[in-house]
Order: structure tokens, then sequence, then C-alpha cells
């Protein structure tokens, strides 16, 4: 792979495991962020806020590069310093997305969602909210992807991808939320769930790590998305949970308790023939998944493990 791609962001998770992966393709890497965390060997690292325009320009300089593949871009205040400063810089720009630009799309009982049911050119951009404020950002995660496409895509004068990535599972997962199925079934305790759950799509972090890298330098352009074969509700995760754990699943309705993060009541499936089409064929769900729960449950056990021996210790 002998291509120069900058990556904005990667310093944990999946993000991680795509500088490594275009690395070891043989690419040369520029990872910019902030430095909170060292980049692996063998890449360039420019430390920049990439929310400060002006030292995300200076970090820069005269660089350019094949490919960007922006990782923490989450609104479109972010997008539109994005489209300035790499206006000369490349040619091609890949957004990471995410299922959730679909949340006011999907319904019960819906189909698969395609790219085509985000109507980009038709979704509102609105500079002017708070999105500089963490909570209102957070509060509105979903809205600020669907933003943030829409603007790089009607107005960044680079061609644009954005890759609608599915949940993602295994890893160096700081998320905590496959953690909190393994920890509760695995203790016998109850699981909240939606009285009738739907099904979501699923992706493998390494498999979404290589989809990352493979677009970044195909020749497509637009919104694509990236799931596993397979998409599962929550009482299917919580079975293969259980195989693991050896432990019956006690699933309840939500009631007062808000229910379990991959309990939903609306469709959040993905369709990926474009993928395929492409070029590119996902993985099955079944392919990866005991093995994920497997090194949940093995994590679980060594964190178990330490705070007892923590205990131990004499103050």
């Amino acid at each position: 792979m002998d291509v120069d791609v900058c990556v904005i962001g990667g310093s944990r998770y999946f993000g991680r495991r795509l500088i490594e992966e275009l690395r070891d393709a043989g690419a040369t890497v520029t990872v910019v962020n902030r430095g909170s965390t060292p980049a692996p060997p063998g890449v360039t690292h420019l430390r920049a806020d990439r929310n400060d325009e002006g030292a995300l320009r200076a970090a820069l300089a005269d660089r350019r590069f094949d490919a960007v593949i922006d990782q923490v871009c989450y609104t479109p205040v972010q997008a539109a310093v994005a489209a300035r400063v790499f206006a000369d810089r490349t040619p091609r720009y890949l957004l990471t997305s995410t299922v959730e630009v679909y949340a006011h799309l999907g319904r019960p009982g819906g189909p698969p969602l395609t790219e085509a049911a985000l109507d980009l050119a038709a979704e509102p951009v609105d500079l002017q909210l708070p999105w500089h404020d963490q909570q209102f950002a957070s509060d509105h995660y979903a809205e600020g992807k669907r933003q943030a496409e829409a603007l790089l895509t009607r107005q960044a004068p680079f061609d644009v991808v954005t890759v609608r990535t599915a949940h993602v599972l295994g890893g160096a997962d700081f998320t905590g939320r496959l953690a909190h199925y393994v920890e509760r079934i695995g203790r016998g305790l109850p699981v909240a769930v939606h009285a009738s759950p739907q099904r979501a799509s699923f992706v493998h972090e390494a498999e979404i790590a290589r989809f990352l890298a493979w677009a970044a330098t195909a020749d497509f352009l637009g919104p694509v998305n990236a799931a596993s074969r397979g998409a599962l509700d929550v009482r299917e995760l919580c079975a293969a949970v259980g195989r693991v754990t050896g432990t019956e699943p006690r699933l309840v309705g939500g009631g007062a308790e808000p229910t379990s993060p991959f309990s939903f009541d609306r469709c959040y499936a993905m369709d990926t023939g474009r993928a395929a089409r492409l070029g590119f064929r996902f993985s099955a769900v079944s392919d990866w998944l005991p093995r994920v729960v497997e090194e949940a449950v093995e994590k679980a056990a060594e964190e178990a493990a330490a705070a007892i021996s923590r205990q131990r210790v004499p103050a």
C-alpha cells in the first residue's frame, strides 16, 4: 500500500487498530491528535486539538496526503474546520460515522436500513447550535454526526466517503456495553430489555479497522454501511453470553429501570449490499461473537481477581 494517509484521532479502540492496519500494509501514516496517548511505533505523530483551527493548520504545515481518515468528527462545526484546513491537503476524506445517523428512521419490524434512507441533501445543518458544549454534543450525538456528514458532502472541496459503522464489539472496548451483559448474566442478575426488542447490526473491531483502511484508498464516494452479516436482537446477544458463562439470562421488562445498552425499540439493522458490490464482503457475526464474549468473560475475571488482590494488600 504505497499511500500517505493521515488519521485524525485514532488514540484508542479500533482507531488504534486502524493505524496499525495501515502501517503494516505499507502505508505512510501520520496521526493527528492531542497526544494524550502515544501513537503506535512506525508512524508520524503530530499533536494538535482538531477543534483549534489555527493549531491544526500549524501542525500540518505544508503536508499533503493521499487520504485522510477522520475518527473524531462529531459535529458540523468540526466538519467545517476540516473542510477548510484540508482543502488543499488531500483529494479524499473519509469520515468515520455511525449507525446512529439512522436513529430517527428505524421502526419496529422495519427492514435493514440502506444508505439511501438518509437524504443528506435535505438534512439541515445548523452551525449556530451550541456544538462546543460537550454535554450538548453528547446529548445530540446522532444529529451531530448527520450534520457533519451533510456539511462535508455538500461543502467540502475534496471527495468524501462516510462510513456508517455498526455497533463495534471486541478488542480494547472501553464502552462497557458488552461488559454490562457479561457481568449481569454471569452473576444471575436481571437484564432490562424492551418488550419487543428490535435487531441491530454489529461489527468486530478488527474488521471495521480493515474496512476503513480499504475504503480510504478505494475509488468510490458517498455513504457506505459497515456491519457484519446477521443482525441480532438483545435476546440473542444475551443468549450468546449465557452460553459462555453457563448461566441462563434473566430478561425483564425495562419498567422504571433504563433498558440495557443494546436493547432497541426500533430497527438498527443495516443493509451492507453496497459494500459487497464495491468488493468488500463482511464476515458473519456468528464467526466472531463467541470468541469476543469469551474474551470479555476472561477480562472480567482478571479484573475481579486484581480487585481482590488489591484489597489484600496491607495499607
